[in-house]
């Protein structure tokens, strides 16, 4: 069984997250292929790119099922990455596509207000909601000496809003508090790129490596 599948459905910065696996003595495989991602022990969904172009890729591919199963009927972890994050969820504002609704909420523009850039783009501090499984402190080796907050690299110009707060494990501020990292169960996303993250993003990775099944 393959530990990670990064899912390659046409857009994402694949190579790079496989590159940061790699780092972490992670193998990490890069596919499109239903049968393997179904074999992989945990899931990644990357995504860079228009909500609906997304959608529509995965539907494409024939990987929504695939997915959805992963995550809801075999109980495996997770995580989507920027717009993968926000597929995750039931709609987007940037789009007429229904999500792949593994959680409730919508995806939503950054306000327009005087003095703020949109896209939001480059480092940003984190606060976290509660204990989080990506951000857990490592005492056993370097990440443990990451200075807190967490900061980490985001490029977006919408982000996820939850029906139930709960499900935010990190917000950030742009204008607005939003939501930049989230957790249920199994499921997991991040608003930022771990992979242009340096250490903060393999601390991520590398715990997101280590879940199991719920």
């Amino acid at each position: 069984m393959i530990p990670v599948a990064i899912v390659d459905y046409g857009i994402g910065n694949v190579s790079s997250i496989r590159n940061m696996f790699q780092r972490l003595g992670v193998l990490a495989e890069i596919s499109s292929d239903p049968k393997t991602l179904a074999s992989a022990e945990r899931l990644i969904l990357p995504g860079v790119g228009a909500f609906d172009t997304g959608v529509n890729n995965i539907r494409q591919r024939d990987l929504g099922g695939v997915i959805r199963a992963h995550a809801l009927e075999r109980k495996r972890p997770l995580l989507g990455i920027c717009l993968g994050m926000q597929l995750l969820f039931e709609s987007s504002e940037e789009g007429q596509e229904p999500g792949l609704g593994l959680l409730q909420g919508s995806v939503k523009r950054f306000p327009a207000e005087p003095g703020l850039r949109v896209p939001h783009m480059g480092w940003n501090e984190i606060a976290l909601a509660g204990p989080a499984t990506l951000f857990r402190a490592r005492k056993d080796d370097a990440f443990g000496e990451l200075s807190r907050p967490l900061s980490y690299y985001f490029v977006h110009s919408y982000y996820v809003a939850p029906t139930d707060p709960t499900d935010t494990a990190a917000t950030a501020t742009h204008g607005v508090t939003f939501t930049a990292a989230v957790e249920r169960g199994n499921i997991f996303g991040a608003q930022f790129h771990p992979e242009k993250s340096h250490k903060y993003g393999m601390l991520c990775l590398k715990n997101f490596s280590e879940t199991v099944p719920c």
